[in-house]
């Protein structure tokens, strides 16, 4: 007493819709130029710098303390922090954005 299900294509017939105005041949559009990285000022270039050595923690913690201290406490316990980092805060030993951390503004 089971009857044999079909397919829906069995009762509906198939209506495939053409297209208006045939199909277009798809030409490649021209390779887009890579827009140039701009042109970072030696203060940003600094600052840049002075951040990665921040986020790198191999140099120990650098919360509470500036960025000359932790610079000489990981030459001190041997981490071998970069010369060039010393240098940069030498360079301007005045500017709090050089020389406090990220994170001097968050409370401990």
């Amino acid at each position: 007493m089971t009857q044999k299900r079909g397919l829906i294509t069995d009762t509906y017939k198939i209506v495939k819709k053409t297209r208006r105005g045939g199909k277009r041949d798809k030409t490649p559009s021209p390779p887009k130029p890579e827009p140039e990285p701009p042109q970072l000022s030696e203060r940003e270039k600094d600052l840049q710098e002075l951040k990665k050595f921040d986020l790198d923690w191999t140099f120990g913690p650098c919360t509470g303390i500036s960025r000359l201290q932790r610079w000489e406490r990981a030459a001190l316990h041997g981490l071998n922090p970069p010369q060039e980092i010393k240098e940069i805060l030498l360079k301007e030993n005045t500017d709090p954005e050089y020389t406090q951390s990220l994170w001097c503004d968050y409370p401990l």
